[in-house]
């Protein structure tokens, strides 16, 4: 059995400082084949091999960094067990003392954040974690700490609850819980009593008109950037570009539309910010920001610092705003803290509670939530457990309504100047607003029609008037996923649960609808006939156990049987069967059984939408009947019930009986359906049919762009330049396709400014023609080699997880015996936005990553110098990429495609005048057509692996490469 840590709680500051634990600090060692150095209470230091480190790990209280993390990072694929609630983990005591701020799960991340010195061997970070925790454990005695009887009070349970760290954090903190020593009553996760309400504030006035000139953009750009920044031409170009969407609209659905492509380098963030902030001061209106990753969401969080520098104004002004299924729900949180509170997952919910009550907005994914906690609540809850995204919320019936973040989030925004949102929550507000008007049949997926209207947007068009979407070439695959469908057994199951609620599983809190309007509908005898109606049409939709059933044979009810029959056909026609990746097949021609299946799956949602839409209905006659009886809380909850209920009879329930009926006759012709099992690490886990649109950017352009009165549209990589195009007003085509602009009466206006690097002399490209892309041993060597060459700071993209993970496989020892650590997405229990902040603070680390990485660094300097591609990232050959290479020009279009794809990693390399870097393919079939991908004048390298690496270590130490005249880039 595990120690239990002892502490020193005698509150002097001898030689290990207060309340400091009785225990070792351990990192990882860089010795060959793994291990660990360890520095005891005492002093001494030792150096472990990774079998004996790991079994103190197991059995005795150790000081580490992200337990889980540093134990694989010890264990060099070797087996161990996951670190047991004996370890004391310091990330979990930073964010106690420090909750919500930023600090990176590393040791070298703990003490940046701390302020203290890493140490450049692994013995100075071990002695600097016991350092690291003498300083934490003393800030608990500051008297001036903020809440230090709230802090004192979570402590005391979560020591309750078996935290490592609770003994000495509650010693160091019993002054502060008063003469009984310990909370009153139950009192410790009660945050919500602490946190201040929102106020409800009168509606805005509409926008003004007033336009922004192009000279008044560069004059607010030169105020934002500083005296002392470097003037950029090319910056102050895009900002008065960028002021040509910002003025006034001449006729309705005649939008005005700029496209901008504005290479790496010129300072877009800024340059639209800028022409932004003008409008939204002058006619008192709102402008939403628009990203696709998170990352970009973070820098421009820090960009607005520079508009709003004082906190107060920019909290007033400047909103990030997401989904709500990314804020902590203070009702979920409630009913978790109830169970902490009598012996279950006390730790976890204890640092939730620190954060909650530190929290800038209560955004759990992506925004201060330590990323590294989320694993650690996978023992409770998983995050999705404690945030909103089943459509549950009982609104003014929860006793936390005037305390919730979303709704705090939702307002703030009604009224901010800049709202900083993604591509998904814009275009799901206007995939509801499209499909709760005249037109039904556009198909909308389950999760955004559980989703609230008027949660996801401020109501109302003109809020929504003028956008600029930043990452512009990921537009067509974030219409894709907004402006489709998917009739599935994951998301029928969900219906069935928002109606009938957990119906007895153990563990999960499901509102079913009864509980949620049953006290609402009480004494109208029609509404609560069709509430008896509803619950028992559900059940024809899948119950819970439903795979097990299907997989052994043995489905019940309708949806079921639907899904067990779509099973057996895309088995019996996908190709590779035994392979560990999702399937798919065509829908036509069906096997015997489906149709009947489908028709019989078709009736029971018929059956269930005359009784859903009967309550809403009888909801809102209520609400017109009753206007002058109706307090305003009861109104709030019933309309939003009503809201609810339309929502999944208008819009979810219409486009799956579309899809079934289908089957009986032909897909339309705007759409593409298939059926599919989804297999996650070889194991199924969904099935279902699913339709597309042809070209996503129609519905987009029809909901998003049309009835705007501005949008901007902006990116790097939005132009496909071919070999044969010399010009630079070239391949506008391409950004017009993908961005709906090309479905617009009025044409948009295009921009292109030019990086300002010097290319030639900063980066060379490689292309290996001697390394088999088949042979996973020579493609590991060619990554250690480069990796060693550029001494860290490299990336290494795949094209696919498994290739991935073989790599990393093969090359973590050596390349850490070197001395370069090596992350990788989809190894490593990061996310992907830790693991590149990791990354970008270590000069000599190295990154492994996929599709999430290739979008989402942004690396400036010498931390990322280097590039390495495993193979020509060609589309996947799916059914849906059949129909739309078809559609969009067939081998062209998959050459499109690949280009962007590598202009857009590319892009990663160069941030800077200052960098150099090197872009290596180790895939000699990249063919020449694709390399008008990079930068014109940049010659493309054809050379074995060792020239690749000679040269490569050659230019990155300040040489010049000796390699013979190649063809340029065109």
């Amino acid at each position: 059995m595990p120690q239990i840590p002892s502490f020193d709680s005698s509150g002097s500051a001898g030689a290990g400082g207060p309340f400091l634990p009785d225990a070792a600090a351990m990192v990882p060692s860089r010795a060959r084949g793994g291990g660990a150095i360890a520095v005891s209470a005492d002093g001494e230091i030792e150096e472990l091999g990774p079998e004996e480190a790991l079994r103190r790990i197991e059995r005795e209280p150790v000081m580490l960094v992200h337990a889980g993390f540093t134990a694989r990072r010890i264990a060099r694929g070797r087996q161990f067990r996951e670190p047991g609630p004996h370890i004391l983990d310091l990330m979990e005591l930073f964010a106690f003392v420090h909750p919500a701020q930023t600090c990176l799960p590393t040791p070298e991340g703990l003490a940046r954040a701390l302020g203290i010195e890493a140490g450049e061997t692994p013995e100075d970070q071990a002695l600097m974690l016991r350092e690291a925790a003498a300083q934490m454990l003393a800030t608990l005695q500051n008297l001036a700490l903020p809440d230090r009887p709230s802090a004192a009070r979570t402590a005391y349970r979560m020591a309750e609850g078996g935290w490592a760290w609770g003994p000495g954090v509650v010693a160091a903190l019993r002054d502060a819980l008063g003469r009984e020593g310990k909370p009153p009553g139950s009192r410790g996760f009660d945050i919500w009593n602490e946190l201040p309400e929102w106020e409800e504030r009168g509606p805005r006035p509409p926008a003004g008109s007033m336009p922004v000139s192009e000279a008044e953009a560069r004059a607010q750009l030169a105020l934002l950037a500083g005296d002392d920044a470097e003037r950029r031409t090319g910056q102050a170009d895009f900002a008065g570009a960028a002021s040509l969407a910002f003025a006034p609209r001449d006729a309705a659905g005649a939008p005005n539309v700029v496209i901008a492509e504005a290479g790496t380098g010129i300072g877009k963030t800024i340059g639209y910010i800028a022409p932004a902030s003008l409008w939204a001061a002058r006619n008192k209106g709102t402008v939403w920001l628009s990203t696709y990753t998170k990352n970009l969401q973070r820098q421009l969080d820090q960009e607005l610092s520079r508009l709003y520098p004082d906190p107060a104004e920019k909290a007033e002004k400047a909103v990030i705003r997401k989904g709500r299924e990314n804020y902590l729900c203070m009702l979920n949180f409630a009913e978790l803290a109830d169970r902490a509170a009598m012996g279950g997952g006390a730790v976890a919910i204890g640092l939730v509670a620190r954060w909650a009550k530190a929290s800038r907005d209560g955004d759990m994914v992506g925004g201060d939530f330590p990323a590294w906690l989320a694993a650690r609540l996978g023992g409770v809850t998983g995050r999705t457990g404690l945030t909103d995204r089943r459509g549950e919320c009982v609104y003014t019936a929860c006793p936390y309504y005037k305390k919730c973040f979303i709704e705090r989030a939702i307002r703030k925004a009604r009224r901010a100047e800049i709202v900083v949102a993604n591509h998904a929550l814009v275009m799901r507000q206007a995939a509801l607003d499209q499909a709760m008007g005249p037109v039904a049949h556009r198909p909308v997926k389950a999760a955004e029609a559980a989703g609230n209207a008027e949660d996801e947007a401020p109501s109302g068009r003109e809020a929504l008037a003028r956008f600029v979407f930043d990452e512009g070439h990921h537009i067509f695959d974030a219409a894709d996923g907004a402006f489709s469908a998917t009739l599935s057994g994951l998301e029928t199951a969900e219906l069935r649960r928002w109606i009938r609620g957990a119906e007895g599983q153990r563990g999960r809190r499901g509102r079913g609808i009864e509980e949620r309007v049953g006290d609402l509908i009480a004494e109208d005898k029609l509404a609560e006939e069709a509430l008896a109606a509803a619950l028992s049409a559900a059940a024809a939709l899948p119950a819970p156990g439903w795979t097990a059933r299907i997989h052994d044979g043995a489905p019940r009810g309708a949806g079921e049987k639907f899904l067990a029959l779509v099973r057996q056909q895309v088995h019996a026609r996908a190709e590779d069967n035994d392979s560990p990746f999702s399937l798919e097949a065509e829908t036509m021609p069906p096997v015997p059984g489906l149709m009947e299946a489908a028709a019989a799956l078709d009736d029971a949602l018929k059956r269930l939408a005359a009784p859903l839409q009967l309550i809403a209905d009888r909801l809102r006659a209520r609400l017109d009947d009753e206007a002058e009886d109706l307090d305003t809380s009861t109104r709030i909850r019933m309309d939003a019930a009503a809201r609810g209920l339309d929502r999944r009879v208008r819009i979810l329930i219409p486009s799956w009986r579309s899809m079934l009926a289908s089957l009986n006759a032909a897909t339309p012709e705007a759409f593409v359906d298939w059926f599919s099992v989804e297999r996650l690490y070889g194991r199924e886990i969904d099935m279902g049919m699913h339709r597309h649109w042809r070209d996503p950017t129609i519905p987009f352009a029809d909901a998003v762009l049309e009835p705007a009165h501005g949008v901007l549209i902006t990116s790097a990589t939005l132009r496909d330049r071919l070999v044969e195009e010399a010009e630079d007003d070239e391949g506008w085509e391409t950004a017009e396709i993908r961005t709906g602009a090309s479905h617009l009466a009025v044409p948009a206006r295009r921009a292109f400014m030019a990086s300002p690097f010097d290319y030639e002399k900063q980066v060379r490209i490689f292309v290996v023609r001697d390394v088999s892309r088949t042979d996973i041993n020579q493609v590991a060597s060619a990554y250690r080699e480069l990796f060693r060459a550029a001494g860290g700071g490299a990336l290494g993209l795949f094209t696919a997880i498994h290739r991935l993970r073989a790599v990393h496989e093969r090359i973590v020892t050596p390349l850490e015996e070197a001395g370069l650590e090596l992350y990788a997405q989809h190894v490593d229990a990061l996310d992907t936005a830790t693991l590149v902040d990791i990354f970008r603070a270590e000069r000599h680390a190295c990154l492994l990553g996929t599709d999430a990485v290739r979008d989402g660094v942004d690396v400036p300097g010498d931390s990322l110098r280097m590039i390495v591609f495993d193979r020509v990232p060609w589309p996947r050959p799916d059914i849906l990429h059949k129909a739309r290479r078809e559609q969009f020009g067939k081998a062209r279009y998959d050459d499109m495609l690949t280009r962007l794809r590598l202009k857009q990693a590319f892009g990663r390399l160069i941030r800077r005048a200052t960098d150099r870097g090197v872009f290596i393919a180790l895939d000699a079939r990249l063919p020449t057509r694709l390399t008008s991908a990079f930068p014109r004048g940049v010659t493309v390298h054809r050379v074995g692996l060792a020239e690749a690496i000679d040269e490569s270590r050659r230019f990155l130490s300040g040489g010049e490469a000796e390699l013979a005249p190649a063809k340029a880039t065109p």
